[in-house]
């Protein structure tokens, strides 16, 4: 499965606007790797966790089909970044970049672990090209575009990170068992893109639209070679737990193509129900048709208490 959410592209620059109201709206349907628990550790399986990431030694890492480079940068956190932009917050912004900025969901599965956390800005280019190529295998693009894909991506993520905290992009990190061949290695797996109120709407949203106030969950992929072994899965869990910390709206919705059987299946197992359907003129618009799912989150006292049920091969993404 290419992406696990509805694929959409559109550029708009007016000449009759300034710079900083030039808009990239994008909707694709995810790096550094951190010291690995041993075998002596807490985690259990089929739970997820919270605890401050800046507590494991993070360098970064990039990858792409061809080449995997892996250097050492100095990290800042999420509010110092904030901050660093000229932005002004309110007390209750503050709080929820400190949510953000603490959030860890890490979950083993039978084949490896996974950890999900928001995306930090020395991670972007390389979730650029997860992106990127997940557009392009999935609209069948020949690779002659790789280059305008990836800049359209990042002007698109730039922009959504102006929107921290009311929207995040989280990304999943993979490593492998240890007696598998990259059990060694961490690997960038997936993204996902979570938007918490209407402030972090999406000003162009894909037909059929959701409200704009509630959660919304988006631009969702795994990375080709580490597919069927249920990230994605864990990546839409990891998006509605860390909406039940954010967001006082439980109604969840996020667009599937019609053609897109796996993820679909996904998600009415996850217990998304189809609230509404493209009509068949959006064809003319040379676009697919897709439905608009939602789900209302259970409220739960803490994070162990949400669904994780399934094995690898039924939540295979």
């Amino acid at each position: 499965m290419a992406a696990a959410a509805t694929l959409s592209l559109s550029l708009s620059f007016d000449p009759q606007q300034n710079h900083h109201q030039h808009k990239t709206t994008l909707s694709l349907c995810t790096l550094s790797p951190f010291i690995f628990p041993t075998k002596h550790s807490l985690f259990s399986i089929n739970k997820s966790y919270h605890y401050p990431y800046r507590s494991f030694l993070s360098p970064t890492l990039c990858s792409s089909s061809s080449r995997t480079t892996s250097t050492t940068a100095t990290t800042s956190s999420l509010l110092e970044d904030s901050f660093r932009a000229g932005r002004f917050f309110t007390n209750e912004e503050i709080e929820k970049l400190k949510n953000l900025e603490n959030f860890v969901h890490f979950q083993e599965l039978k084949s490896g672990f996974l950890w999900v956390r928001v995306m930090r800005p020395e991670e972007m280019d390389c979730t650029v090209v997860l992106l990127a190529e997940s557009f392009s295998e999935s609209m069948l693009l020949p690779s002659g575009y790789e280059k305008l894909l990836r800049f359209l991506v990042k002007q698109y993520l730039i922009e959504r990170r102006a929107v921290i905290p009311h929207a995040v992009t989280l990304i999943g990190f993979y490593r492998g068992n240890e007696e598998s061949e990259s059990g060694k290695e961490v690997h960038l797996a997936g993204t996902v893109e979570v938007c918490f109120d209407e402030r972090g709407a999406n000003a162009s949203p894909p037909t059929p639209a959701a409200p704009k106030n509630s959660p919304y969950i988006c631009n969702m992929t795994v990375k080709k070679s580490l597919r069927r072994r249920g990230i994605g899965w864990h990546l839409l869990k990891a998006s509605e737990e860390l909406i039940s910390h954010m967001s006082s709206l439980k109604e969840v919705y996020l667009h599937c193509r019609m053609i897109d059987a796996a993820p679909f299946n996904m998600y009415r197992k996850a217990g998304y129900n189809i609230v509404k359907t493209d009509s068949i003129l959006i064809l003319l618009m040379l676009q697919r048709r897709k439905h608009l799912m939602c789900k209302k989150l259970p409220i739960v006292d803490s994070p162990s208490e949400s669904d994780m049920s399934g094995t690898d091969e039924e939540l295979c993404s």
